[in-house]
């Protein structure tokens, strides 16, 4: 399964979606509002996929929610793009009145196999180097999914790793991009680890690294998907 955050209702996002369902792979992506600027997610998977419902009413488009079946049950995948945010009011009410909502939204994780991932645009509160900028109920978020029982994935394996997922133009390094599953799914969990060549590489796709996830489950409803680069599309929609 691929989660890709910080999508658009543009012609490459279309393109994406367009191409994997052509080739056979499930596809969920709530498009951001026409006329808006905003960015959501998109889940594609070679598994199928139902829906999952998050009472998530303030920027919807922000989290993608499915659930795979696996040998052991459903597996839930909850894709999130948490939105960034300066020091301007406007700007610091929208992230936290999203953040207060989606914890709300999502079920404990002290039962089922769930997996919380994506760019959440805020730090451990144990990031090392310490930022002043980040507040307490940014740190609040991290530290509530640990306490709805949740465990960071990468945390669990690299328990004193400095891994930044994201770097400024100064060489800050900030781990934003995590990946949490429920206590249960614990067990499963075999690899989480960042993939920086998406973001260093010369022909670089994106600003962030790429951050991997393997569990230990048997996919029960694979599906019978081709080379999504040579599935035949029709003509494209421009926005």
């Amino acid at each position: 399964m691929l989660v890709l955050t910080e999508t658009a209702l543009s012609a490459g996002c279309e393109y994406l979606a367009e191409r994997f369902e052509r080739a056979g792979y499930s596809v969920t992506f709530p498009r951001p509002p026409h006329g808006t600027r905003e960015r959501g997610v998109m889940i594609v998977s070679r598994l199928a996929m139902g829906p999952l419902r998050l009472p998530v009413d303030y920027l919807p488009h922000r989290v993608a929610a499915v659930t795979v079946e696996t040998g052991t049950g459903p597996l839930e995948v909850v894709g999130v793009y948490v939105p960034s945010r300066d020091a301007t009011e406007a700007k610091v009410t929208r992230k936290r009145t999203f953040l207060a909502g989606l914890a709300a939204a999502l079920p404990t994780g002290k039962a089922g196999h769930r997996l919380v991932l994506g760019d959440f645009n805020i730090l451990e509160p144990d990031h090392t180097p310490r930022y002043s900028t980040f507040k307490a109920w940014e740190y609040g978020f991290y530290t509530g999914l640990a306490a709805a029982g949740y465990v960071d994935a990468f945390r669990l394996l690299a328990p004193d790793a400095l891994e930044y997922s994201w770097v400024g133009r100064t060489g800050d390094g900030y781990r934003y991009d995590h990946a949490h599953v429920s206590g249960p799914l614990t067990r499963h969990v075999t690899g989480c680890r960042y993939v920086h060549e998406p973001r260093t590489h010369e022909d670089r796709l994106t600003d962030h690294s790429a951050l991997t996830v393997a569990l230990a489950l048997n996919a029960t409803a694979p599906l019978d998907v081709t080379d999504p680069a040579a599935a035949e599309l029709a003509a494209p929609t421009l926005f």
